[in-house]
Formats: structure tokens, sequence, C-alpha cells
């Protein structure tokens, strides 16, 4: 061969390698490109390339060969350097371009692209599901259908159950154990009431009824309802009866306080003395108005009741006379009492206990503030709420304003 023709071989030479470089070049972009949309594989669409290049040289080869007619043995050497230098100099090429275009992902990118990936199978999974679904056609049988109704039935029996649930809530039905048989035997009694009625519903749809025979069975039910009803009052007397005779912790509380108070000042002390089952069992007692004093200092002074604490004294207008409630505590013993005493409604005076309880203090200006107490002996009697040219007194029940308009 000349050097003209080696040197021409040569150009064509370069020229494919160039070629085959850009196109290497132009691979590799678009390689990267579709691995960032996740459509493609970086490695396989590498391998493509260098198959579709090794071809394209293939075919030049057999070409210059045919147009040459030169012998295969004194070119395939040469041939084959060439084409081993234009490969690894593509593939420098290519990993320059790489490293200069930033391909180098990290572990949290990749598993990026492998989490994009699963997610895009996991939709086309399900766009595929739905779409067979839907080619598929499921209309459900009437078998189906009944479990549908027999759902629906159920959801709206247990919306009825919750409704009543709350009704029985709201209205405060909070029985004992009588009661809670009371509401086992009504439940019970309208089950067979409401057997009763379907059974007679298709008695009468088969044939008709005799209205005699009728009319006999519903006097029967009628008197086994009321004696179901005299049966459940009768217990629930019987429990409210037992409930009632038991006696209150209290009991002996109350009487060491009357044996205390009788002692010292005689039987006719107290008008009344009993246990407040509405106030916590308290031991209450009920004082004269010319013993309500003695009986306090009793209360407050006894060293085994010891009463040295004034919780409470307040005043209260019952229209036929006024009351005056004062509670007491001892720390002591833990122990509770009530002491009460009934005024004259036209004049109501008391002594005051501030000289046995300083505590009774403010209590007794708000009783004379607004209900016109007057409790004698008190250090400094005044209203404390309102003024002293307010005319009349609030809380009683037959108040007046003194100017209407206002």
């Amino acid at each position: 061969m000349s050097e003209e023709q080696d040197l021409a071989q040569q150009k064509k030479e370069a020229a494919a390698k160039a070629k085959a470089a850009a196109l290497a070049r132009r691979q590799s972009k678009e390689s990267v490109t579709e691995e960032r949309e996740g459509n493609m594989n970086v490695a396989k669409q590498k391998a493509a390339a260098a198959a579709k290049a090794k071809a394209v040289a293939l075919a030049r080869r057999q070409s210059k060969e045919s147009v040459t007619g030169e012998p295969e043995g004194s070119m395939d050497v040469a041939k084959q350097k060439a084409a081993a230098a234009a490969k690894a100099k593509a593939a420098a090429l290519a990993r320059k371009q790489s490293k200069e275009s930033g391909i180098e992902e990290s572990e949290g990118n990749m598993d990026v692209a492998k989490q994009k990936a699963a997610a895009a199978a996991k939709a086309k999974a399900a766009a595929l599901a739905r779409k067979q679904s839907k080619e598929s056609g499921i209309e459900e049988s009437e078998g189906n259908m009944d479990v549908a109704k027999q759902k629906a039935a159920a959801a709206a029996k247990a919306k009825a159950a919750a409704l009543a649930r709350k009704q029985s809530k709201e209205s405060g039905i909070e029985e004992s154990e009588g009661n809670m048989d009371v509401a086992k035997q009504k439940a019970a009694a309208a089950a067979k009431a409401k057997a009763a009625a379907l059974a007679k519903k298709k008695e009468l749809v088969g044939k008709e009824e005799d209205p005699e025979k009728a009319k006999a069975k519903a006097i029967a039910a009628a008197k086994a309802k009321a004696a179901a009803a005299a049966k459940t009052r009768a217990r629930v007397e019987e429990s409210t009866e037992v409930h009632t005779d038991e006696p209150s912790p209290n009991q002996s509380i109350l009487d060491q306080i009357v044996q205390a108070i009788e002692r010292n000042l005689g039987q006719g002390a107290l008008t009344d003395y009993y246990i407040n089952n509405l106030s916590k069992d308290v031991p209450t007692l009920v004082a004269k108005p010319d013993t309500y004093f003695q009986i306090a200092k009793i209360l407050r002074y006894d060293e085994q009741l010891n009463f040295h604490y004034l919780s409470e004294l307040h005043g209260t207008d019952f229209e036929t006379h006024m009351e005056i409630y004062v509670h007491l505590y001892s720390f002591n013993t833990n122990n509770s009492a009530a002491l009460k005493v009934k005024l004259d409604r036209d004049s109501p005076v008391v002594p005051s206990l501030v000289p046995l309880w300083s505590g009774a203090n403010w209590p007794e200006c708000e009783a004379y503030d607004l209900l016109g107490i007057l409790f004698q002996g008190h250090p400094d009697l005044k209203r404390i709420l309102l003024g002293e040219d307010w005319v009349g007194y609030p809380l009683r029940k037959d108040y007046q304003p003194y100017d209407v308009e206002v």
C-alpha cells in the first residue's frame, strides 16, 4: 500500500474514532438523563452503545477491505491495535465526561432512585389491577346483595341500640341491684310480648283467630303483667326498707355529743337531733335560741368533742322563720357536726359565736347584711356587701327593691 493510501486510511480511522467517541458521549449524556428520570439502566445503555459502535466499526472494516482489496492477514493486527486504542480512549473520555458532569451518585441517591422505581412499579401494578377489575365487570350476585342487606340491617340495629343507651344515660337511669333485676324483668317481659305479637301475626296470616280466644289471651297477659309489676314494687320497697334500717356510721358520734350536752344542760336543751343522710351523714343538732350559745360552747371546749374549727355559718329565710346553720369540725377526732337554730322571722336575734370562733366574724356580718339577723355580742356587726343606707335585705323572700325602676 502506498503512503497516500495509508494516510487516507488513517484519516478515515481517525474520523471513525471521533464519530464513535462523539456517539459514546451522546449516548452517555442520554443515559445520564434517562437514569435521572428512572427509565433505563446506565450500564445497559453503555453496553448497547458499545455493541452498536462495534457493529459500525466492523461494517466499516468490511467495507474498506472490499474497496482496497487487501487480504485480511496484513491489516488484522494494526486494526485490532487501533480498535483497542480507540476503545480505551473512548472509555477514558467517557469516564472523564462522567466525572465532569457529576454522575457520581451517593448511596442515598441510589436508594431514592430505587424507591422511585419501586413506587412507579407499585403504581403501575395498582393501575393494572384497577383496569383488570373494571374489565372483569365484578357484579355481585343475589347472595352478595343479601349479605349487604344483612349488614345494613345489623348497622341499623346497632345504631338503634346506641341511641337507646344514650337516652338511658341522659335520663339518669342508675339503678341498684334490685332495680337492675327490675330492668331485666321488664326486658324479658318486653321480649315475651314481642314474641307473642309475632306469633299472633303469623297465626293471623295463616287463618283468622277467634275474637273470644284473643280477648282471653289479652286478659291473661294483662294479669301476668300486673302480677309482675306488683312483685317488682314489693321487691323495691323491701330493698328500700332494708337500706333505711341500716345504722349510720356516725350514730355513735351523735350519741356522744347528745350525752355531753344533756350532762351539762339537761334533756330540754335540744329541740331535735338526727343524722343528716342528705349531707354525708353529718350529726345535726337543733338548739333553742336561749341554749344556742351554751351548746356551741360545749361543742367548742369539751375535751372529748373539741370542735375547735368553724368551717361555715350561713342564714336562710324559710318564710315562716329564719334559720342559722353552723358547720363544725374537729382535727383531733376527724369528726364533723352541725348546729342549727330557728329564729323568729319578725325579730331574728341570736347570740354571736365570735367569742368562741373568730371565723364567725364575717359570716355573721354577711347574714346581717343580706337577711337582717342581729347577732348580739358581735364586736363589729356591719354591712360588708351593701351600703349602710341600703333599704331592705335582698335574701329575704319578700324583698322589694326600694327604687323599683333601678
